[in-house]
Parts: C-alpha cells; sequence; structure tokens
C-alpha cells in the first residue's frame, strides 16, 4: 500500500458520495482520483485500468459540462432511464470491447490478468458513460465493476483500493436507491 493509493481512495470516495448525491462537484473530486489512480495502476502493470483513467478523465471532464446543464430547481442534478433496446446495445457493446481489449492485451502486453482487466476497463467506459449522461442504469454497472475489481485488487495485494472497491460496490448499491428516489420525485413533480 502506498500514501498516493490511499490519497486516490479517499478521493473516490468523495467522489462517489458527491455522484450518489448527484452534485456537479463530484467532477473536480474525480479528476484528482483518477490521475493518482492511474500512477498507482501504471505501476503495478494493470496498463488497461490505467490507460481507463485517461478515458475518465477525459469524460469527467465532458460530464462535468452536461451535468451543469442539467440541474434541477435545487441544483440536483436531473436522471434518466435507459430503455430496454438501449440496454441491450450497450451490453453486446461491452461483450465485443471486452473481447477486443482482452485479446489485444494478452497478445501485445505483459498485463496481468488481461482478460479480468479488460473486463474492468470495458464495462467502467459503458458505466461512466451512462453516468455521465444521467442514466441511473449506471449503477448496475458499477456494481458488476466492483465485484471484478474487488477480487482483481486483492490479487495484485492493492489493499487499500480493495476496500475502496468494497466501499464503492455498497455505495453503488446506494447510489441506485437515491437515484430510484430521485426519478420518483421527479416524476410526483411533473404530475
Amino acid at each position: 500500500m502506498s500514501v498516493l493509493e490511499f490519497i486516490a481512495a479517499l478521493f473516490g470516495v468523495l467522489n462517489i458520495v458527491l455522484i450518489v448525491k448527484r452534485s456537479v462537484w463530484n467532477f473536480p473530486a474525480a479528476l484528482v482520483m483518477v490521475t493518482l489512480t492511474a500512477i498507482v495502476l501504471w505501476d503495478v502493470q494493470r496498463y488497461s485500468d490505467a490507460g481507463l483513467q485517461l478515458f475518465f478523465f477525459i469524460v469527467n471532464l465532458i460530464g462535468w459540462r452536461l451535468w451543469l446543464r442539467h440541474q434541477g430547481v435545487e441544483g440536483d442534478v436531473i436522471v434518466a432511464r435507459l430503455g430496454m433496446a438501449g440496454q441491450m446495445a450497450w451490453i453486446v457493446a461491452a461483450l465485443l470491447a471486452i473481447w477486443g481489449w482482452g485479446w489485444f492485451m494478452a497478445m501485445n502486453t505483459n498485463a496481468s490478468y488481461p482478460w479480468w482487466d479488460a473486463s474492468v476497463a470495458m464495462l467502467s467506459v459503458v458505466a461512466q458513460i451512462l453516468m455521465t449522461r444521467r442514466y441511473i442504469n449506471n449503477w448496475h454497472w458499477w456494481v458488476v465493476v466492483n465485484l471484478i475489481s474487488i477480487g482483481l485488487y486483492w490479487q495484485k495485494q492493492l489493499y487499500w483500493f480493495t476496500g475502496l472497491y468494497v466501499l464503492f460496490l455498497g455505495m453503488a448499491i446506494w447510489g441506485l436507491i437515491e437515484w430510484r428516489r430521485a426519478e420518483a420525485r421527479q416524476r410526483a413533480a411533473a404530475l
């Protein structure tokens, strides 16, 4: 465990709490977290996950702008739900991306656990895009990502990140509950 890993984990917790609360302030916390996380992951040969942090950095900048444009009266971000066709399209896209990225990493790098790493990376991409677009469905994807990540980080002896992802799992469940409540309030207010 490193100090950098610990600080990244703290910013990760702050980030998720602010996302659950639908606060645009989650984005500055995310930018710090993903920068520090990329450094830690590169050092332990989790290249897919380290590269994913660059994607997260860019998407968080975009998300910050999008969320600022979709705030309700009290400043909370308005949530939406992805339909069944959209969900199926994202599932197929994620499976194809996992296969492609996992194969590439297995054949061209010394990445440890390239297929599992690719799964975390590609599922995280989908989850992050859905979160940035304010879809409640993002939380289902994060639950799966967190479950896989817990095992991977434990295996690499990144115990702060293991604990962080156990916490993230609980927070993803909390986020799903809170965003469903927000959706119900939005519907009630629209009547």
